[in-house]
């Protein structure tokens, strides 16, 4: 079974993975050793730099008693050298995941289908289906369950809102959009969230978004391999800053890094409301809890 998306799980599956992530994360704190994923390895295909992704799933897997193989840009032929798909057959003979952190959704998919072992998707240009497990398993805790809790989105409609707005949907989060014209999330998107009874409303202004929000969540607003659109994006922006005022005493969210100064200021992610590195902590534990889950699977 592939992750490319938080919706190749089922609701029953994502709920599972989450009971999991949760289950584990209370063994780490008692600091119990397991051996989940003994003698098992992870390999990590990278295209795009990262902090949270690698040694959250690196170091997950020496928890869990198995290892994971760093393959950087310069490591490995993926798309230069040789086809994907020869990629990925090799590396399914090999390893027993494998994680790709890629630009071109379209080779996820590629790895998906010519790999004979798992493959997750640690994010594309198009979706971040592990940020939004993590997201889930972080607001979660702050609630105890999904039941009535609303989240507005403030930035651009990119792949971490794309992956949050479906994962919303699956467990019936309520969620709003506010976007700048021409940078809302895709109509696939929507739809795919719509299937799942609850697809978010959309806006383009950030007041009423979070108005009745009890959740707050950005992102930066020039993602990787966008930086010849940064000029355009910050005058397209202008008015989408998280700041204290407009944050008020709600929860925030941002899956990190953060642009400080840009989609928000420096006060408000220092502030108490701020729990991005609950985040990103649970990127570890949500992403252990699904690595234990597939590995059953099999």
């Amino acid at each position: 079974m592939d992750i490319l998306d938080v919706d190749d799980l089922t609701t029953d599956e994502l709920t599972t993975v989450l009971d999991r992530a949760a289950a584990i994360k209370a063994d780490h704190g008692e600091g119990s050793p397991s051996d989940l994923l003994d003698q098992q390895t992870l390999g990590m295909i990278f295209e795009k730099p990262s902090t949270r992704t690698r040694v959250s799933f690196e170091t997950g897997m020496t928890q869990l008693g198995g290892h994971a193989v760093f393959l950087g840009p310069d490591d490995i032929h993926l798309g230069h050298g040789e086809p994907v798909k020869d990629t990925a057959r090799a590396l399914g003979r090999y390893v027993d995941f494998i994680m790709a952190r890629v630009f071109d959704h379209a080779d996820a998919e590629e790895l998906a289908e010519y790999a004979e072992v798992p493959v997750i998707n640690g994010l594309t240009d198009d979706a971040h289906p592990c940020q939004t497990l993590a997201d889930l398993l972080t607001i979660r805790e702050q609630f105890g369950d999904f039941d009535d809790v609303s989240v507005a989105w403030v930035g651009d409609g990119n792949n971490v809102c794309q992956s949050f707005a479906i994962g919303a949907a699956m467990v019936g989060i309520d969620l709003t959009v506010a976007t700048p014209e021409g940078y809302g999330i895709s109509e696939n998107v929507a739809d795919r969230a719509a299937a799942f009874g609850n697809a978010p409303e959309t806006t383009h202004d950030p007041e009423a978004a979070v108005a009745d929000a009890d959740v707050v969540y950005s992102d930066v607003w020039v993602s990787m391999g966008q930086e010849d659109q940064r000029g355009q994006k910050l005058e397209d922006f202008e008015g989408f800053q998280i700041t204290t005022d407009l944050l008020g005493d709600r929860p925030f969210m941002h899956c990190l890094p953060a642009h400080r100064g840009e989609e928000v200021t420096d006060d408000a992610i220092e502030s108490e409301n701020a729990v991005v590195w609950d985040q990103a902590e649970n990127r570890l534990h949500a992403q252990k809890g699904l690595l234990v889950w597939l590995s059953e699977q099999a």
